[in-house]
């Protein structure tokens, strides 16, 4: 018998997210349970000042995680993924209440220290409020040595940038995803 048949997958498109949909994808096919893939956007944020541009929405780069994620699950994984906006973890929370899940997985950190410092930690929140049990996974220690920010290609100056695919900023969308609608991209895939 499965201990698990709805496994919810939070995600932000860091690392050790991508981790965590790896190994919920393994969890999910050895406990042929259903997964459902959330990433949460934050709500514009508007300036009070006149004349101050607001800061751009960052929705496509939520959405082409989404896919990345998506494009990573096995096929013979039944699968479903929704783009929300609002506050991460209620919204985490909330999903994981109503869409009766039984195990939430999650990156680790998704934050840098400093905005964990200022704003508190959506993981650390989903595991203490959360009413199943929720599983925090980072990705490999020789990964996370290059997430070190001087490390990462988008934070690179741009006379030390390497060309080539390899090195583009993971929020960076392709033109093949910028063009079509949010609810086109992350709809339902496939179900069991």
């Amino acid at each position: 018998m499965s201990c698990y048949r709805n496994i919810l997958v939070a995600l932000d498109g860091s690392a050790d997210a991508q981790a965590a949909v790896a190994h919920a994808s393994r969890l999910a096919e050895d406990q042929h349970a259903r997964l459902m893939l959330i990433t949460v956007a934050p709500y514009p944020y508007q300036h009070a000042a006149i004349g101050v541009p607001a800061p751009p929405d960052l929705t496509d780069c939520y959405a082409a995680a989404l896919r990345r994620a998506v494009d990573s699950v096995p096929d013979d994984v039944s699968l479903t993924s929704q783009l929300l906006r609002g506050n991460a973890a209620e919204t985490i929370l909330r999903v994981a209440h109503d869409g009766d899940h039984d195990l939430i997985v999650m990156g680790s950190h998704g934050h840098s220290r400093l905005h964990r410092a200022l704003l508190g930690s959506v993981s650390h929140r989903v595991l203490h409020d959360s009413p199943v049990p929720v599983l925090l996974i980072r990705h490999a220690a020789a990964d996370r040595d290059s997430d070190r920010p001087a490390d990462r290609p988008a934070d690179r100056a741009p006379d030390q940038a390497a060309d080539g695919p390899a090195d583009r900023a993971p929020d960076r969308v392709s033109d093949d995803v910028a063009d079509r609608p949010a609810a086109e991209l992350l709809g339902a895939r496939r179900l069991r």
